[in-house]
C-alpha cells in the first residue's frame, strides 16, 4: 500500500489548496479543520472498501476476484487519466486559470474547510482509487481486526504527510513558514500537470500489473 500512500501524499491539488487556506485570515483553525476533514475522509473510504472486499485474503473467494477485477479496471483507469491529462497539457505560454473551488480558500469557513478537505480525499477519482487498492492490499495481506486498523492508520498517515507537514509549518514557521509554503505551492501550480502524469501512469499501470497478476494466478 506504500506506493499508493505515497501517491496520494504528493497529489498537487491538496496541497495547493492547504497552503493557501493556511495563507488566509483564519489560517491556523481553517488548516486544522482541512486537515482533519482529509483524514477523515481517507479513513472512511479505507475502511469502506475494506469491509466491502472481506474474505479476500482467500485466493478463491469472489472477493479475492472482485478486487483482482478491480484493480485492472482501476489500473487502466489511472492511465487513461494520465494520458488524458498529457493530452490537455498547457501548451507553451499558455496559462490553465485555477480550478473554481481554489478561488475562496483564503476566505473559507470552518466548515467548507472541513468539507473541502473531505471532499478532497474521499471524492476525488485518483485518490478514491488510490485509496481502494492499498485498502484491497491490507485486506488480502490477512490483517484482521487489530492489524487491520493499524495498517489503515498507518495508509492514512502517510497519504496525509504532506498536508499534516504543511500545517505543522505554518504553526510553527511564522513568516519563514509562510514564505516556504508559498514556494512550494508555486512550484506545484507550475509543474501540476507533469506530477499528476507521472503519479497516475506509474500507478495506473503497478496496479494494472497485481490485478492482472491475480486473475492469472
Amino acid at each position: 500500500m506504500l506506493p499508493a500512500a505515497l501517491a496520494v501524499a504528493l497529489s498537487p491539488f491538496p496541497l495547493i489548496g492547504i497552503v493557501l487556506i493556511l495563507s488566509g485570515a483564519h489560517g491556523r483553525r481553517n488548516g486544522l479543520f482541512f486537515a482533519a476533514g482529509w483524514i477523515t475522509g481517507l479513513a472512511a473510504a479505507a475502511t469502506l472498501v475494506a469491509v466491502l472486499l472481506d474474505g479476500a485474503d482467500d485466493p478463491d473467494s469472489p472477493s479475492s476476484a472482485i478486487a483482482d477485477w478491480g484493480r485492472v479496471l482501476a489500473g487502466g483507469t489511472l492511465i487513461v487519466l494520465g494520458a488524458r491529462k498529457w493530452c490537455n497539457r498547457p501548451r507553451a505560454g499558455e496559462q490553465t486559470p485555477p480550478p473554481r473551488w481554489m478561488a475562496s480558500l483564503e476566505d473559507a469557513t470552518a466548515a467548507r474547510a472541513l468539507l473541502l478537505g473531505a471532499l478532497l480525499a474521499a471524492a476525488n477519482p485518483k485518490n478514491l482509487v488510490l485509496t481502494a487498492s492499498a485498502a484491497a492490499s491490507i485486506v488480502e495481506a490477512d490483517a484482521h481486526d487489530i492489524g487491520l486498523t493499524a495498517a489503515v492508520a498507518a495508509f492514512v498517515l502517510i497519504a496525509s504527510s504532506t498536508v499534516l507537514g504543511a500545517v505543522g509549518i505554518h504553526l510553527a514557521g511564522g513568516h519563514r513558514a509562510a514564505t516556504f509554503l508559498d514556494s512550494i505551492r508555486e512550484f506545484m501550480v507550475a509543474n501540476n500537470t507533469g506530477i499528476t502524469v507521472i503519479v497516475l501512469l506509474l500507478l495506473g499501470a503497478s496496479i494494472l500489473g497485481d490485478g492482472l497478476s491475480g486473475l492469472g494466478r
